[in-house]
């Protein structure tokens, strides 16, 4: 399976699932996520991938400053219906990283580790996404904007041929490259622009 370099280059996301531990699925519980897992879980690697990917990083940075993320222990809400746009994708990312999920998700063993109804949609919040810890009640809004990174000027016209079905192979090739580039712009070289995630409150 051969991804692009750049994803590796992502920081990972480190957290200590308490489930992991317990049943002996990891030493410690102790667990890393890649920018390349939620690829495969999306299918693909987007600007929508890569923003819940920072949305993620940045709350869980907020809330276990000194410590690390505890998975299955932190509600997830988001502004968006599950069916609307992109949030879907938003909340599928966010799950796994979490381990937030909606009412399919695990309903615990012995009233411990549920992990379903933890990830709602359709909340009334000032955030595309709010991020709680269980334990303590403390929480963080998150936005994400990904127009501060605008793609290149030559991706629309590409994008528009390879989706009509007439773009050649040297074009579809062009647009997969471009496409990745700005994917590589908001997780590496611009992650830090001060409009592109934001913490509201």
């Amino acid at each position: 399976m051969a991804f692009p370099e750049f994803f590796q280059q992502v920081p990972g996301i480190t957290l200590r699932d308490k489930l992991a531990d317990m049943l002996g699925a990891a030493t410690d519980g102790v667990i890393e996520y890649h920018y390349a897992d939620a690829v495969k879980l999306a299918g693909h690697s987007c600007p929508t991938v890569a923003g819940a990917w920072l949305m993620a990083s940045c709350a869980l940075a907020a809330l276990y400053s000194d410590s690390l993320p505890v998975r299955g222990e932190i509600r997830v809400e988001l502004r968006g219906a599950q069916d609307a746009g992109t949030t879907g994708v938003v909340g599928a990312v966010l799950g796994l990283i979490t381990g937030a999920a909606s009412e399919g998700g695990f309903k615990g063993i012995g009233g411990q580790h549920v992990r379903r109804h933890l990830l709602n949609y359709g909340v009334d919040i000032a955030a595309e996404a709010r991020f709680t810890r269980l334990d303590s009640g403390a929480s963080v809004l998150v936005d994400y904007h990904p127009e501060a990174v605008p793609p290149s000027p030559d991706l629309p016209p590409l994008m528009a041929r390879v989706v009509g079905g007439v773009a050649d192979e040297v074009e579809c090739a062009a647009f997969g490259e471009l496409w990745q580039a700005r994917v590589r712009r908001i997780l590496l070289q611009e992650s830090d622009v001060p409009t592109l995630v934001l913490r509201v409150g």
